[in-house]
């Protein structure tokens, strides 16, 4: 039995998935993805999520978390920062942060990956999700979609043709919502 590739992503009302886009965290959205890392024990990144990740939640070398960060945003980075990362990318040479590069062909090297024992891998990004929903291998989608039109910015799974399910939906007080599918 393969572990699930669970991918998730928050995402505006016209499909845009840039993170400057949408509503700012706050307590709840932070809870909720804070919860989502747990489901986990891997998470997948191309090269830009990764840095972009690294950036925003890696502990930094003094130890001591921003004063920038809420509470909300240092439980979020507490579990996010010593879980195991798998990153796909032609460009990098080398990862840290607790980081592994994919080798070879990454619909190959992620088939490999859903074979090794866990509880999940948790993808993110916008590219690298593509290649993956078009080769079957997403087991679930979920959406945190804001109540924004962006009207720019990257766009969630452009290209791909997939059914989903609608198999949990949830309101948060901010007005964004959380949808999660399975593919049909």
């Amino acid at each position: 039995m393969t572990q699930p590739l669970r991918y998730a992503i928050n995402v505006t009302l016209d499909g845009c998935c840039s993170h400057e886009e949408g509503l700012p965290p706050d307590d709840e959205s932070m809870a909720f993805w804070t919860d989502e890392l747990r489901r986990s024990d891997a998470l997948l990144y191309g090269r830009v999520t990764y840095e972009l990740m690294q950036g925003a939640w890696r502990r930094p070398d003094s130890g001591e978390w921003p004063d920038w960060m809420d509470a909300s945003e240092v439980a979020f980075s507490e579990v996010m920062d010593p879980m195991r990362k798998v990153v796909a990318s032609a460009t990098l040479d080398k990862v840290d942060w607790n980081a592994e590069l994919l080798d070879g062909d990454v619909v190959d090297a992620v088939r490999r990956l859903k074979e090794r024992p866990g509880r999940g891998i948790s993808l993110g990004g916008v590219r690298l999700p593509v290649a993956l929903a078009a080769a079957g291998l997403i087991d679930e989608y979920m959406f945190v979609v804001h109540p924004v039109v962006a009207g720019r910015g990257p766009r969630l799974l452009e290209g791909v043709d997939v059914t989903l399910e609608l198999v949990e939906r949830r309101d948060f007080r901010s007005g964004a919502t959380m949808q999660r599918y399975r593919p049909v």
